[in-house]
């Protein structure tokens, strides 16, 4: 399968710490690619080395094709927002872009309003930067970031601090962009419910390991249905739900119990329940949160 980019074996340290190790992502073209993973994981660290920002201490990565040296070339391809957005606090939106459109070489006429339009910044006038909200400031990075059309566009955090009408506005924005011009995406989150409204593919990555590749139908998939079983006795319970040939469940704790079978026969399981004197206090079917299965799969972890 043809990748628009992929790391082989991509590693860094720093002394005896390793802060990305032996890291093998795989992105087509038209992908929004979520890299997911708490703060410290080595998202930033993966981001910087595929934008030129940093070297490998270890690996490399092939983009369109090409390898190493080969590689130079087709960087200017890449849009970057890492961090905090580069931008000069006392000029205005238009002002910035127009500054880095100089950089890059970039004299298309009508791209600045382009780019403010896409971004919904249009109306901001000379506004200065300084002024802006932290959305604003956020999609102005985004404008900063397609300057050039690139092919691919790499996001570190970009909802990070945001409130959720600022969260919403760069999801569609995102969405719009990848419908609308093709453009693949890399977006590392650690708010993980809000990269799952919007990433095609995932990639966990913990304390510099990555964990699991998978599309988002795999991962709807892994994020299992279940019946959420709330009684007085978890150990009589499970005497009856035994009886009954249910093998496949879960105790959470004194008074939860998750069953992963037989999600249609609520109904037996509680009449099963009070026949042998075991009260239900509440079941409901329920479906694992995007939080839940990284934190299973972290052992726990914290992703904050």
């Amino acid at each position: 399968m043809e990748y628009l980019l992929c790391t082989n074996g991509l590693t860094k340290q720093y002394g005896r710490h390793k802060a990305v190790d032996s890291v093998n992502i795989h992105i087509r073209q038209g992908d929004i690619y979520g890299l997911i993973g708490r703060n410290g994981a080595g998202k930033t660290t993966i981001l910087k080395i595929i934008s030129g920002l940093a070297s490998p201490t270890a690996g490399d990565f092939t983009l369109f094709g090409k390898t190493g040296k080969n590689v130079s070339p087709y960087m200017s391809r890449i849009g970057t927002l890492i961090e905090a957005p580069g931008v000069y606090p006392n000029m205005s939106a238009r002002e910035n872009l127009k500054l880095k459109c100089l950089a890059m070489g970039v004299r298309k006429k009508g791209c600045i309003d382009d780019l403010l339009r896409i971004v919904g910044l249009e109306n901001t006038g000379r506004k200065k930067i300084r002024n802006f909200s932290l959305g604003m400031k956020q999609r102005l990075g985004i404008a900063l970031a397609l300057v050039g059309d690139p092919d691919i566009v790499i996001l570190d955090e970009p909802i990070n601090g945001l409130d959720p009408q600022g969260i919403a506005e760069i999801r569609e924005t995102l969405s719009k962009l990848n419908k609308e011009k093709n453009i693949t995406f890399i977006i590392s989150s650690h708010i993980l419910e809000e990269l799952s409204k919007i990433a095609t593919n995932y990639g966990i990555i913990h304390d510099g390991v990555l964990l699991q590749e998978m599309t988002r139908e795999e991962l709807l998939a892994k994020c299992s249905e279940r019946i959420e079983l709330k009684t007085d006795d978890t150990g009589r319970a499970c005497t009856v739900l035994e009886s009954m040939g249910i093998k496949r469940y879960k105790v959470v704790d004194a008074s939860t119990i998750q069953i992963f079978e037989r999600l249609n026969d609520s109904g037996d399981i509680t009449m099963s329940l009070a026949e042998n004197g075991v009260k239900t206090m509440g079941i409901t079917v329920k479906n694992e949160a995007l939080e839940d299965y990284y934190l299973n799969l972290t052992g726990g972890a914290e992703y904050v």
